[in-house]
């Protein structure tokens, strides 16, 4: 749009300028005097020249116009070569196959499992379903609060610690994950929905380091401070469950918990660690892969999480 803006542009001042500017006009007149004869010159000799090209081709030519018809090889395989190269700058780029060679190179573990099909990440959850999830959330924590106080005054709900008051405004960007995790995370989404009726939803992906230490400030939330999380390297997230197209973040649900402990079930199955088993915080909707050899170091974060996002900027 700019750029048929600024053409426009130019073609106008050139039109002002011609009209207003007689010595501009005589000389553009002068111009194309001298071109228009110099031009049908050219195309005259050019018409010769491929009529020359024409007759050479002949069965009976092959002899007296050779060094013609090197010419028709010359021009076919400049053409051929044209060719190649304009298919090979404009088509169009294809992002499966960039994460599947990808995959194929660094992780053949999730390439062979995957069969080579690359998953494609569900559309990104509305932040008001969050928001209304949270909030249904703590009316319950405020219920189970005050019955727990009824019951016993000296019962602590630690619960009401795990504040998810700041999950509406997590990241939640499929391409900040590094494909190692996320192929294996939207083959556990399929699982869940195809094998076991659940509708699974992203609620964070890639943690900065200083969410991970706002965070760790809460003991009770996680332990992990900064490059000491699987999410600052694009290789953890938290879930949750969608039902009757609503965000449940709830594990006093029966329903939900169930779902839960399928989701470690399949976690596991294919490489994942799952915060269920955990002895200290259990997470059950955190899962992570903890890839061998990793080095917990801000170099490793970055190259781990810009792989993801280099594929996602190679698409148009």
């Amino acid at each position: 749009m700019i750029i048929a803006i600024f053409i426009g542009f130019i073609f106008v001042s050139s039109s002002l300028a011609l009209l207003f500017s007689y010595e501009l006009r005589h000389k553009v007149q002068d111009f194309f005097v001298i071109l228009i004869p110099q031009s049908k010159k050219q195309l005259h000799c050019a018409k010769q020249f491929i009529q020359q090209l024409n007759d050479a081709a002949a069965p009976e030519q092959v002899q007296s116009h050779w060094h013609l018809q090197q010419w028709w090889i010359l021009i076919s395989g400049f053409l051929l070569f044209s060719s190649i190269l304009i298919f090979a700058f404009t088509r169009p780029i294809n992002p499966t196959k960039i994460e599947a060679d990808y995959l194929r190179d660094v992780d053949p573990q999730i390439y062979s499992l995957l069969d080579g099909q690359m998953l494609s990440p569900p559309a990104e959850v509305n932040a008001s379903l969050i928001e209304e999830a949270i909030m249904a959330e703590s009316q319950l924590d405020t219920q189970h609060s005050v019955q727990a106080e009824t019951f016993n005054p000296n019962i602590e709900d630690l619960h009401m610690q795990h504040s998810n008051s700041d999950i509406a405004s997590a990241d939640r960007k499929w391409h900040k994950m590094n494909p190692r995790y996320k192929q294996r995370l939207l083959m556990v989404f399929k699982i869940m929905q195809e094998r076991h009726g659940y509708e699974m939803v992203l609620l964070e992906g890639y943690r900065s380091p200083e969410r991970q230490n706002l965070l760790a400030g809460n003991r009770h939330i996680t332990r992990a401070k900064g490059f000491q999380s699987y999410h600052q390297f694009g290789l953890a997230a938290d879930i949750a469950f969608k039902r009757n197209g609503k965000v449940v973040i709830s594990e006093r649900d029966p329903e939900v918990m169930k779902g839960y402990q399928l989701y470690g079930e399949v976690a596991e199955s294919v490489g994942l660690t799952w915060g269920g088993r955990w002895k200290s915080i259990q997470d059950y909707g955190h899962t992570e892969y903890r890839m061998p050899g990793l080095r917990k170091t801000a170099e490793m974060a970055e190259q781990l999480t810009s792989e993801g996002q280099l594929l996602a900027h190679d698409i148009p």
